[in-house]
């Protein structure tokens, strides 16, 4: 059987000046994200889904919003819904990872998968990946969050991803548009009930409505609520700027 490199080496110049050209693009389209990732340290960035609606002509909402100007209480309870493990993980909860897959059979499709995802994975999807569900969406998520967690702090992850997240059924990004959406609000202004609530949509805003919260929905978010008054400190690594970050 021919090797890979005899067969390489029968392509004529111009088929390998182009397989080389192809390999080249895929190396800089899978490097980019780590050579932008740390000048949004400084740059308020979009998510690639916001660009796909710009590029298809559909609604994008979206005002950026500084986290100093988001009330303290919007953060704590998206930690609480989200990633109780936030401040304490480099990026991917390994441990909460594996209590997700000890729960999957062997044979289960990816799209069944619930969990395991932290914020700062969420937040690299939405910075450079897609939206569906595959195995290598995720193994190019992993190495990405990683990275955003060694270059940005926590305050600004969070930051970022309270301003990227999708937060309605049409086209609404971010908490300026889901506070004023749902609550005719200022984010500064929301209530802990009101934080616990937008918290609660975040997996599906397309089918859970703040506006109108129907009991499960309700029921979630005084979970959240509760456990906001009992974790007082999980938070810690997002409500202060620490000096040189």
């Amino acid at each position: 059987m021919p090797s890979r490199f005899a067969l390489t080496s029968r392509l004529s110049p111009r088929a390998r000046r182009i397989l080389r050209a192809c390999l080249l693009v895929i190396v800089i389209v899978i490097a980019l994200p780590y050579l932008i990732a740390p000048f949004y340290r400084f740059v308020d960035p979009v998510s690639t889904l916001m660009l796909w609606r710009w590029a298809s002509g559909a609604r994008v909402e979206r005002t950026w919003t500084p986290i100093d100007r988001i009330a303290p209480v919007l953060p704590h309870a998206v930690i609480v819904a989200e990633d109780a493990h936030f401040c304490r993980h480099h990026g991917v909860d390994f441990g909460g990872l594996r209590e997700v897959i000890r729960g999957i059979d062997e044979f289960s499709d990816l799209a069944e998968v619930r969990g395991g995802s932290t914020i700062t994975q969420q937040t690299a999807k939405n910075l450079f990946l897609w939206q569906s569900r595959s195995f290598v969406r995720k193994a190019l998520e992993f190495p990405l969050a990683l990275w955003l967690d060694l270059v940005l702090p926590k305050r600004r992850i969070m930051e970022i991803y309270l301003n990227i997240v999708a937060w309605g059924p049409n086209g609404e990004f971010g908490i300026a548009a889901a506070a004023r959406r749902d609550f005719n609000r200022q984010p500064r202004d929301l209530t802990a009930q009101e934080a616990a609530l937008l918290a609660a949509s975040l997996p599906s805003p397309g089918r859970r409505d703040p506006r109108a919260p129907k009991p499960a929905l309700r029921r979630l978010a005084g979970v959240y609520q509760g456990r906001m008054a009992a974790w007082t400190a999980i938070d810690a690594c997002v409500r202060t700027k620490r000096a040189g970050l």
